[in-house]
């Protein structure tokens, strides 16, 4: 702790409650208010009522949020697979083959989502990878997208597993698809569960390369929002993000839930 006297101490902790109030407090009050307001010509919402709410959760809005949690699901699934799997193969492989290996994992999130979208807008609108114009392109894009979230996750949790848990099972006679199923991967329930926590998060807000992808049947909420901002129905779209919002922590408080569980195992 560098500050020692009770003084200092009030006073930065003064300056992080400001600061988390400005840049994260705010803007969600903001929205939230924005959510329920009928006007807003002052300097406080007027006309309060959940009309934007009941409109946000009918028609197109909430089959765009349907649209948005199946992406998750499955996008966020996928790279959930490959992700482990890369990190449970580079484990075992050359120091310059693991290098090699995180690079390119890393790879999606050191360029613009946009470049990741139109990547793949060109790479499959052809035939035999044809892939444009369906919900599967969609899906593809937020898998490698949130990809990296999940092969770094469970690399950590492989770095911090004590290799004595494996070294018994094999001394006992345990091949290594049994040490995988009954050892390596119990024991990585906890990061496996954070990696999906953060790969649908991120899914479930992601715009960028959706933009450059996405079919008229298949426009996740995000793309709704910024449609509907874009046309100046400000309300109505502060309504659809809150309700992205909410979606997307019940589905967090789920999987943290079901992280907890795994974690006392």
């Amino acid at each position: 702790m560098l500050l020692w006297s009770k003084q200092s101490r009030a006073v930065a902790l003064t300056v992080f409650g400001i600061v988390v109030l400005v840049v994260f407090v705010a803007p969600i009050a903001t929205v939230v208010a924005a959510a329920l307001a009928g006007s807003w010509t002052g300097p406080l919402p007027s006309d309060l009522g959940f009309g934007h709410l009941g409109d946000a959760l009918s028609g197109d809005n909430v089959a765009s949020l349907s649209v948005s949690l199946q992406t998750a699901i499955i996008g966020g699934g996928l790279a959930l697979v490959l992700g482990t799997w890369a990190a449970l193969a580079a484990r075992e492989a050359p120091m310059w083959l693991r290098r090699s290996t995180d690079a390119v994992f890393h790879l999606p999130i050191a360029v613009p989502s946009v470049a990741i979208g139109l990547g793949l807008l060109i790479a499959f609108n052809s035939r035999p990878l044809l892939l444009g114009g369906t919900k599967w392109i969609v899906i593809l894009a937020h898998s490698v997208l949130v990809l990296a979230f999940a092969f770094s996750a469970v690399s950590a949790a492989l770095d911090r597993l004590d290799p004595a848990y494996r070294q018994a099972a094999e001394s006992l006679g345990a091949g290594p698809l049994r040490v995988l199923v009954q050892v390596t991967l119990p024991l990585l329930l906890p990061a496996l569960g954070a990696a999906a926590g953060l790969a649908v998060a991120l899914s479930m807000g992601e715009l960028g390369a959706t933009v450059m992808v996405y079919p008229a049947t298949w426009k996740t909420l995000p793309v709704s929002i910024f449609g509907l901002t874009d046309r100046g129905q400000v309300f109505l779209a502060a309504a659809n993000t809150t309700l992205l919002l909410l979606v997307t922590l019940v589905a967090l408080l789920v999987l943290g839930r079901i992280r907890g569980r795994a974690a006392l195992r």
